[in-house]
């Protein structure tokens, strides 16, 4: 283990105030335990403005961080391989001072956890050491489309209070999606909570008067022999929304493995789809100069359109 041995003096800019220290220093010490921080916080090992702090301290511009001499422990793998980095410097959609927007690609998750050694938020943070980096929102580990990052405390604020508007200014997100079966409703207002659920020891999401929430507005935009091309947008962001409201309706999204139809799915698959058919198309934010984002279909996806559309080929 490679040992740190002199102090260290961090000054707190604009972009990092706002953050609990202990998160803070979660972020700041990679590889070294979460009690061992929370143990030199309470010893006093850490100083702010050569003060102890408690772990729920926000720290302020212009604090002045000591950090204490650590024996740090390396994490083994924990570096996110180039190919991917390098994937996602390609996907970004839109970049200023603020935030990222990438066209997230199908099959990365956003962060890591449940096995996965990184996720979409590492490799920013990889990429860009010197930046706070953060999720604005999530998209599931299929999905793709239209993701944002926000590159400041004060940024994420502002995001997170607009996604939680509800009617006026805020950020409107709209989906496509290929649901299977003919859609014969029009343009419907799925309005029905979700909540979770164990089936056969999985953890799920149902349709559930009682549950969270949850409003999805479907209007289909092709109707093909066996399955419908639909734009979805969402006024909540409920864990798997899409997915469970589309299965809800009896049209499960194709290609899902945990809500849609098996035998479909595997029509699909010979057909040359390998993923989840669900994709983030664009998000509107309602900033001051507002900003709309728009990421393409991946060649795969176009490519079993183009062959929905002339069959005989």
């Amino acid at each position: 283990m490679p040992a740190n041995n002199r102090a260290k003096l961090i000054a707190i800019s604009d972009s990092q105030a706002g953050q609990r220290i202990d998160n803070f220093l979660l972020k700041q010490l990679k590889g070294v335990p979460r009690s061992h921080i929370y143990r030199i916080l309470r010893s006093g090992e850490v100083r702010v403005n050569s003060g102890r702090k408690k772990p729920d301290y926000k720290l302020q511009p212009g604090d002045t961080l000591r950090l204490p001499p650590l024996q740090l422990v390396e994490v083994e793998n924990s570096a996110v391989p180039e190919s991917v980095m390098q994937t996602l410097k390609d996907s970004i959609l839109f970049e200023n001072d603020d935030i990222i927007a990438i066209n997230k690609p199908s099959g990365l998750a956003v962060h890591k956890g449940s096995g996965l050694r990184f996720g979409i938020i590492e490799a920013f943070r990889q990429i860009y050491p010197e930046q706070t980096i953060e999720l604005v929102h999530r998209l599931d580990r299929e999905t793709s489309g239209c993701l944002l990052l926000a590159k400041n405390r004060r940024i994420l604020a502002l995001l997170h209070e607009l996604l939680r508007a509800e009617k006026t200014d805020h950020i409107e997100k709209t989906y496509l999606a290929l649901l299977d079966g003919q859609w014969q409703n029009g343009k419907k207002t799925i309005d029905i909570g979700i909540s979770k659920v164990k089936r056969s020891g999985e953890h799920m999401m149902q349709a559930d008067e009682s549950g969270d929430y949850a409003i999805s507005h479907f209007e289909p935009v092709e109707i093909f022999a066996n399955c419908s091309l639909m734009k979805i947008t969402i006024d909540t962001g409920r864990t798997h929304q899409i997915r469970v409201h589309a299965a809800y309706t009896g049209h499960a999204v194709i290609g899902d493995s945990k809500y849609g139809n098996k035998a479909s799915n595997r029509y699909f698959r010979e057909l040359g789809l390998k993923r989840l058919f669900l994709h983030a198309l664009q998000l509107h934010l309602p900033l001051t100069d507002p900003i709309t984002l728009y990421a393409p279909l991946s060649d795969e996806l176009e490519t079993l359109l183009l062959k929905l559309r002339h069959p005989e080929n």
